[in-house]
């Protein structure tokens, strides 16, 4: 055989090989996937087909994203053309589910079916499978069908410990698109900070926006230290907020605001007091100090002036007198005409009824109403807000503290404290969002070595926990478990400051997380998404500037048959990266020896009774892991 045509033919057999594989990296995996020998070249002279005005956006949008992979974008047609190559839109609904779709690449071209979320999320999976072979833009040849398994997909962004900007909110809002998640839950409002603007409230952003310092320490075990002595805050006007939605709701995103009642209220009663549970003589509140917080010290009614600086639980919280009452309906009003969102999260957590024990207004209210107490006084003050925007067409979401007193009536909770909130609420007959602080809380550390990571509020959530997590617990029945919506992780911000550090938390567990999300139970499997599925995305990631935990490399340790000694077999996390390790020892860096195939363990010395393997991985773009330690027994 001519030897050219040999080496021609085998460098077909890769690329194919290569294409068949890459099949199999969509993230979050398809439900069902057939792969074809073969692949269809994507050209700068293939057309996007799309007739209806939102299908017609979405291929908008992914003509720009294929920009960002390819260098070219397509054009956008309402009728396909006589000849040529194409990538057809066709609206429809698949399987009875609006964000369903099916996927199929012949090499004639490509065919997406769907609704409109169905259409985009096949374009999402479109994109992760266009392959550059040099110049050309490759995709191999597949029938995808695919549905999501919870319709409810969130993450949670606090922006109130720690402000971010529009460009970063938009950045965090392509990434989960193209994840497919479907709902940012944006947390607008705590005692650090209210971060979005009310007309008719002015000094909610001109006091209650800004902190003179960020103090951590003070409500936790450890020593209190200043972390930041400057001034923080920042806010967003109604036009960022309404364009925040607007750019959300392209890529096929609900933004859900929250507004924190009664509680988390420091910062906007440093701005008006008068809303608080005490009377107001200049600036200092009438009432009784009859109480002691959880250290034995004594609570101060005094009514600061200024946006508390540390974190934890605080223990200003609106009154539940009329003027509160009507400022929260104004300000609801106001949020009701940025947000289109059917809900609306009025938080409800971690509300300390100290001040309602010492004060005569909430007292006067817990009688007038016939209340049992302050618990009931907070289901009270909830089931009025929820009246108001229920009158509004909206629905509230709490966390689980709302059940605390009484379940408003039409109330979707969020269980944070664990999942039996989540069980209480379902088994009562409303609908629930999993968010357990046990797997899904992203401020949490990565690694148990925790000198190792930057520094954050506590616990321990690697990769594999995110992932192990089942949304619908085993305590439910059928008919109950159909109220578990979906699942969201919660990214807390008392420890992330920087855009860099948010991007750290969240990735790569945010991958895992869209798997939790997308796929039954039983569909998931843990290791097939380490090694078939995140290497490759997780260099997506740095190609579109995505400063990501780099995580550690899948180690093996084998026997060597012949020697009897340990083979260390090393796959890093990274596509393309690149592992430096040392066995005797010495510290592991870019000067340690390079990883190039299995290694043979050397014999500990007469001391030893084990060696440390020792390595780091470095991507494609040059960032290096921390130093991971492997034992070798």
């Amino acid at each position: 055989m001519n030897k050219n045509l040999l080496i021609a033919g085998l460098l077909l057999f890769l690329s194919q090989v290569s294409l068949l594989a890459q099949t199999h990296q969509l993230l979050p995996q398809p439900k069902t996937l057939i792969a074809a020998e073969g692949h269809w070249t994507l050209d700068p002279g293939t057309v996007l087909v799309a007739e209806s005005a939102s299908a017609r956006k979405s291929a908008l949008l992914f003509s720009g994203l294929l920009e960002t992979k390819t260098g070219f974008e397509l054009p956008v047609l309402m009728q396909a053309p006589a000849h040529g190559s194409l990538i057809v839109l066709e609206e429809s609904m698949v399987a009875d589910n609006p964000e369903a779709y099916t996927l199929e690449v012949s090499g004639d071209g490509v065919i997406i079916r769907g609704a409109d979320r169905g259409l985009f999320y096949g374009l999402q999976s479109l994109f992760q499978l266009v392959e550059m072979q040099g110049s050309n833009a490759v995709v191999p040849q597949v029938e995808i069908a695919d549905a999501p398994a919870f319709g409810y997909r969130g993450i949670m962004l606090d922006v109130s410990r720690h402000f971010f900007s529009t460009a970063q909110v938009k950045k965090m809002l392509d990434l989960m698109s193209q994840l497919k998640f479907n709902t940012l839950h944006w947390h607008l409002t705590d005692d650090q900070g209210w971060r979005l603007e009310i007309k008719k409230y002015p000094k909610l952003t001109e006091i209650g926006a800004w902190r003179d310092s960020t103090i951590i320490g003070q409500y936790y075990d450890y020593q209190p230290f200043i972390y930041d002595n400057e001034k923080h805050g920042g806010y967003y006007t109604q036009e960022e907020a309404r364009e925040i939605v607007r750019y959300a709701a392209e890529r096929k995103i609900t933004v859900i605001p929250e507004i924190e009642l009664p509680g988390h209220s420091s910062a906007v009663l440093a701005a008006y007091p008068e809303f608080g549970s005490f009377e107001i003589t200049e600036g200092t509140a009438k009432g009784t100090i009859a109480a002691e917080n959880e250290k034995g010290e004594p609570l101060n009614h005094e009514i600061s002036k200024q946006v508390p600086g540390y974190w934890g639980v605080h223990y200003n919280i609106y009154g539940p007198t009329p003027a509160a009452f009507s400022f929260l309906e104004d300000v609801l009003t106001e949020v009701m005409d940025i947000f289109p969102s059917e809900y609306i999260h009025i938080g409800g957590d971690e509300v300390p009824k100290d001040h309602w024990k010492t004060s005569a207004i909430a007292q006067k209210v817990i009688k007038k109403e016939k209340l049992e107490d302050e618990h009931e006084l907070q289901s009270y003050f909830i089931q009025r807000i929820e009246a108001f925007l229920n009158e509004n067409g909206r629905q509230i979401i709490g966390w689980d503290e709302i059940l605390e007193g009484g379940l408003a009536p039409n109330a979707t909770v969020m269980s944070w404290r664990g999942e039996q909130g989540g069980i209480d609420a379902a088994k009562m007959g409303h609908d629930v969002i999993m968010t357990p602080n046990s797997h899904l809380y992203f401020d949490h550390y990565q690694a148990e070595d925790k000198t190792t990571e930057p520094l954050a509020i506590g616990g321990f959530l690697p990769l594999e926990k995110v992932y192990s997590y089942s949304p619908v617990p085993e305590a439910l029945s059928e008919e109950e478990a159909a109220h578990v919506l979906g699942v969201q992780a919660n990214l807390w911000t008392e420890y992330i400051p920087t855009n860099q550090k948010m991007e750290y938390f969240l990735f790569p567990r945010a991958l895992a997380l869209a798997e939790v999300a997308w796929k039954t139970k039983e569909d998931k499997d843990y290791q097939s998404f380490l090694r078939d599925r995140l290497p490759a995305r997780l260099l997506s990631l740095e190609k579109q500037g995505v400063f990501f935990r780099i995580p550690e490399a899948i180690v093996d340790i084998s026997r060597e048959p012949e020697s009897g000694r340990q083979l260390i077999h090393i796959q890093p996390l990274v596509e393309g990266a690149k592992v430096y390790y040392t066995v005797d020892g010495h510290k592991a860096d870019q000067t340690a020896r390079l990883y190039t195939g299995p290694v043979l363990a050397p014999i500990p010395g007469k001391d030893q009774e084990s060696l440390v393997l020792r390595y780091v991985t470095v991507t494609p773009g040059g960032r290096s892991s921390n130093e991971f330690h492997v034992p070798i027994e």
